[in-house]
């Protein structure tokens, strides 16, 4: 394995050796964030979804991600159980109706853009952001590909790139953030034809949830999803069904995720500080066998010319 010296800093570098170690753990874990006070939030009303997939082939468009094997316009994928993936931030599942109705339940699945994310308090190196827009972002370049965050977020989440050998990401659903900083709306509540999906400030969303309680108590469950489970998401749901009839958890609790991992991530530091030893001896390995393998090549070349120069010199004698 050849590794450049430029790419062996860029590797310690992204470890954090001058900057992380025993920094960014104890950042993650000790402060209680509650998120922006002014940041933006979606609002899907799983009572207004129709299935209609638009959601889904908007995100396609706007995250520029390959075509899927079946056309969106193809329904009968909401027949199986999907969850998202690297080539789709965001997927619609259908569900019963418990109340008895023939129409069945559609449930809108993508990152939740937790308040205080899961994702980012289990990464050392910082590669996830909560931004003052609610979105949780994500910088490949600092990634080394540890996968802790697939592990603490609560919601499954974050995906890998396991077919990308070279340059592999983590892959989810950014909320629309370059869009949201643009002043545009995020691609799903764009397209999205029956306005199940609500953006604007986080607490307006929720007084809309509240309102829609009040006007409509025999549609919706008394409860606004999202609104405090793991502390709080950018992301809220409302719905005429049961959320664990939907697939969704009940038993997060409200606790933050940094509160529950603050004990398992005190040894982070202790790990970041070895991340760049072990990379270290990678790459004085890969170096020496780059030395050893120039030097059998050289005395190959060398035995070579040697065995040459008689037989030279012995067709020269005899011309």
């Amino acid at each position: 394995m050849s590794i450049s010296r430029r790419k062996f800093l860029g590797w310690v570098g992204a470890a954090g050796l001058s900057t992380t170690i025993g920094k960014s753990a104890t950042a993650a874990t000790n402060k209680h964030f509650t998120g922006y006070p002014k940041s933006f939030a979606i609002l899907h009303d799983t009572t207004l979804c129709v299935g209609c997939r638009s959601c889904e082939a908007a995100c396609n468009k706007v995250n520029e991600l390959p075509q899927p094997d079946k056309p969106f316009t193809d329904l009968s994928v909401l027949e199986t159980k999907r969850r998202t993936t690297t080539k789709a931030f965001t997927v619609v599942n259908k569900y019963d109706n418990s109340k008895g109705s023939q129409s069945p339940v559609f449930y809108k699945k993508q990152c939740n853009h937790c308040l205080e994310p899961a994702c980012a308090s289990a990464c050392f190196v910082r590669a996830f952001t909560k931004t003052k827009t609610g979105a949780v972002t994500y910088d490949s370049t600092v990634c080394v590909g540890c996968r802790y965050c697939m592990i603490a977020c609560p919601f499954e989440i974050p995906t890998y790139e396991y077919d990308q050998a070279l340059t592999p990401r983590i892959r989810k659903c950014t909320m629309c953030y370059p869009r949201v900083i643009e002043g545009l709306l995020p691609g799903c509540v764009e397209a999205c034809p029956m306005e199940a999906l609500s953006f604007g400030k986080r607490e307006d969303m929720i007084k809309i949830a509240r309102e829609r309680f009040r006007k409509y108590p025999d549609r919706y469950v008394d409860h606004i999803y999202g609104e405090h489970e793991m502390g709080g998401t950018n992301w809220l749901y409302v719905s005429g069904t049961p959320f664990k009839e939907l697939g969704m958890r009940e038993d997060l609790g409200i606790t933050p995720a940094p509160q529950l991992t603050a004990g398992a991530l005190s040894s982070v530091p202790m790990i970041v500080g070895l991340w760049p030893v072990l990379l270290a001896g990678i790459y004085a390995v890969s170096k020496r066998k780059e030395k050893i393998a120039q030097t059998e090549q050289e005395q190959a070349l060398t035995s070579a010319l040697d065995k040459k120069r008689p037989a030279e010199s012995e067709t020269e004698e005899e011309s």
